[in-house]
């Protein structure tokens, strides 16, 4: 049976993750973004566990504490962009998100020429801080975006790790289980009984599955095969895909300045690719 490509996976997981974002928006009148997360965690967790049955056992240490490691960042990863996008339009809360694997990709290529990239995508974000408040951009929701953003950078640095010593989907399921105990506060003060109605459960579900489940298990098979560079150079498109999908499930407008913005992150992210591209490759060893 042919392999997928990784490029092809991270881009499947791309799409599945902005359209579930997209969703799970809908959500946060009844049960609040803390009450949307615990359902996506939990609900990822629990498919998770039923398919992969991950066992401890001969398992070292380090190899548990990274998958523990990685369940906190999930949970704050998500805890804080859901945070955000209930202050942010989904285009806005992805474009300051985006900083995290930009900063990985640029980090990772060491270029001179990065300091043009990294003044790009900064300037898309302090645009967006400063003249965004036309499009409901507010400074906390822009803190918030930041701090998932530091939190999508170890979740790339992380998932490698994970994917690569966990050889099926079973540090995954262990991570949100650990995700899933840690937001468990916020979930049940901001769902409450929301969480048990059945539009609500159905709804976390889809969102489980599109947020977590498939674009988690796409990347971190991904990332078997490439590096936290140029996985954070492919994700170039999250920004876009998450202003179309604002756009067209949420109905949220494109604005100037919102536009001007996605530009400029994106337009960083595509040109620490092309550059990057010209670094001569490792040759491997005879």
């Amino acid at each position: 049976m042919r392999r997928v490509p990784p490029e092809v996976l991270v881009l499947g997981g791309i799409g599945s993750v902005q359209f579930g974002a997209a969703f799970a928006n809908k959500l946060f009148d009844r049960a609040g973004p803390g009450g949307v997360v615990l359902l996506r965690l939990a609900l990822s967790a629990i498919l998770l566990l039923i398919i992969a049955r991950p066992s401890l056992r001969r398992r070292s240490r380090a190899d548990i504490g990274a998958a523990v490691a990685f369940g906190l960042v999930l949970a704050g990863m998500n805890w804080s962009f859901y945070e955000a996008l209930d202050r942010l339009p989904l285009g806005v809360a992805v474009t300051i998100e985006f900083t995290g694997p930009l900063t990985v990709a640029i980090v990772g290529s060491r270029r001179a020429l990065d300091v043009l990239w990294v003044s790009l995508a900064g300037g898309g974000v302090v645009l967006l801080a400063l003249r965004g408040g036309h499009a409901g951009v507010h400074a906390t929701g822009v803190v918030l975006a930041l701090v998932a953003a530091a939190c999508w950078a170890a979740y790339i640095l992380l998932s490698q790790r994970v994917g690569r010593t966990f050889a099926q989907l079973d540090g995954l399921a262990i991570a949100l289980a650990v995700g899933t105990l840690l937001v468990i506060p916020a979930g049940v003060v901001q769902g409450g009984s929301a969480l048990f109605q059945p539009g609500v459960l159905l709804g976390g579900l889809a969102v489980a599955l599109l947020s977590s489940l498939i674009p988690y298990s796409l990347e971190i098979m991904a990332l078997r095969d490439l590096s936290a560079a140029a996985f954070g150079l492919l994700m170039s498109l999250e920004p876009a895909v998450a202003a179309l999908a604002g756009v067209l499930v949420l109905g949220q407008s494109l604005t100037a300045v919102l536009g001007i913005a996605l530009v400029m992150v994106v337009t960083a992210s595509v040109g620490t690719t092309l550059t990057a591209r010209r670094l001569p490759q490792p040759q491997p060893e005879a």
